[in-house]
């Protein structure tokens, strides 16, 4: 199907370009979120005689969008989630709950904004993009923790996992040297029992 692009989509063209797409992405998608119209004769008209307000209006979007995203752009918010000893997440971070960790903060993001390649399924900071507009484009970040505390370690750049894995391994270190020293089935204690 042919259609007049009523504002910038990626890998499609510009405002004003006619494109070929498939029906069901033109039905589904481009039509109903009023991004392109039907390349018929009729619409050509319309638009040629709209084309100055469309790009104005585009340009007011593009700038109330980069007035926004100044203020989101570099901020980091964070997300208190269940996760195993080895960092992987039970369940996964997915754009829904990235639009609404900025939302609960004041932003105004929605989940189709949000730009995840794949669901985040490990604790740490990660980088979103979020895009606000078809030309406006911004980073977030998001830290992932298990708790409050372990949320503020990983901020200040310390790997929370690797140092809990440090941490047991010095715990069963000692453990075993306390067993070597005379703790619980040294041979001392066998003479006894025999």
């Amino acid at each position: 199907m042919k259609v007049i692009l009523l504002e910038r989509v990626d890998r499609l063209g510009g405002l004003g370009d006619v494109v070929t797409v498939k029906d069901g992405f033109a039905r589904n998608f481009l039509l109903p979120r009023s991004k392109a119209l039907r390349a018929n004769s009729a619409n050509l008209k319309v638009f040629d005689a709209q084309r100055a307000e469309i790009e104005a209006r585009n340009v007011r979007n593009r700038e109330a969008s980069e007035v926004a995203g100044a203020k989101l752009d570099g901020t980091t918010y964070v997300l208190i989630r269940q996760a195993g000893e080895t960092g992987q997440l039970y369940g996964s971070v997915t754009g829904r709950d990235v639009a609404d960790a900025v939302a609960a903060e004041g932003g105004k993001v929605e989940r189709a904004m949000v730009v995840l390649d794949k669901p985040i399924k490990a604790l740490g900071v990660h980088a979103v993009t979020v895009r606000l507009h078809a030309e406006v484009s911004i980073t977030v970040k998001i830290n992932i923790a298990r708790s409050v505390d372990e949320a503020e370690r990983q901020a200040k750049g310390e790997d929370v996992v690797s140092a809990q894995y440090e941490e047991d391994k010095a715990l069963a270190a000692e453990a075993a040297s306390d067993m070597a020293e005379g703790g619980a089935g040294s041979a001392g204690n066998d003479r006894d029992y025999m």
